[in-house]
């Protein structure tokens, strides 16, 4: 993870850490005849540590996404398609820290404290100088973002995400006028119960209920 003001976050390897240990609880699985008290025992213990695992991760976006909200009052991310990059040559990486996983949870704490959340185009992140908007052409062995338009140089994630929060004050920008939403809460548990009570009565709704209450007076 990388943020505009130059905080990167390389994630812990969860599940990499731990695969040899998993594999030789697997392997002693595999041996086990099936239904027998031992099989079960083994796949218990197998099904634990991938429990450890799971809850090691998540706990881990959760601390990430309360420090992004405690930095500052809007988060934009990348809308990208995380299935389509788990598929490559680094997918066992991708799954393993899961960023589709922390995207929901992002997206879920601001919510819950009251921050702003957006996603922005993807599209030219790397290639374009978050100082002049030039392009800014170079593969992925490049790590620093050197523009030769305006000299501006930084961490080439660094730079990406300067281009990221650019992209998202501009999507929430008005002319003549910033200004600043609430959260983004589509698709989360209990925004329902929450937005429905926000939802206001329409003129129609309001006099049959003022007809109602005159009548049974």
């Amino acid at each position: 993870m990388a943020t505009s003001d130059g905080v990167l976050v390389k994630p812990p390897k969860f599940l990499y850490s731990l695969q040899s240990e998993l594999k030789l609880l697997q392997r002693r699985l595999s041996r086990k005849q099936k239904r027998s008290k031992n099989y079960e025992k083994q796949r218990i213990k197998v099904a634990r540590l991938h429990h450890h695992i799971d809850n090691t991760r998540k706990d881990f976006h959760y601390k990430q996404a309360h420090a992004l909200c405690d930095a500052g009052d809007m988060v934009f991310m990348e809308d990208l398609d995380y299935r389509t990059s788990a598929k490559g040559m680094f997918g066992k990486h991708m799954l393993d820290t899961a960023f589709g996983q922390f995207r929901s949870i992002v997206k879920y704490v601001c919510w819950k404290r009251g921050k702003f959340f957006a996603v922005v185009d993807a599209r030219g992140t790397s290639q374009q100088c978050p100082e002049c908007g030039g392009e800014v052409r170079k593969d992925l062995s490049v790590r620093v973002h050197n523009c030769p338009h305006c000299s501006y140089r930084t961490d080439r994630d660094v730079a990406s995400g300067q281009v990221i929060r650019n992209r998202g004050i501009k999507l929430i920008s008005t002319v003549g006028q910033t200004g600043m939403e609430s959260a983004c809460a589509d698709d989360l548990p209990g925004t329902e119960v929450t937005q429905s009570r926000r939802v206001s009565k329409s003129p129609e709704r309001s006099l049959r209920l003022r007809r109602e209450r005159s009548a049974f007076d």
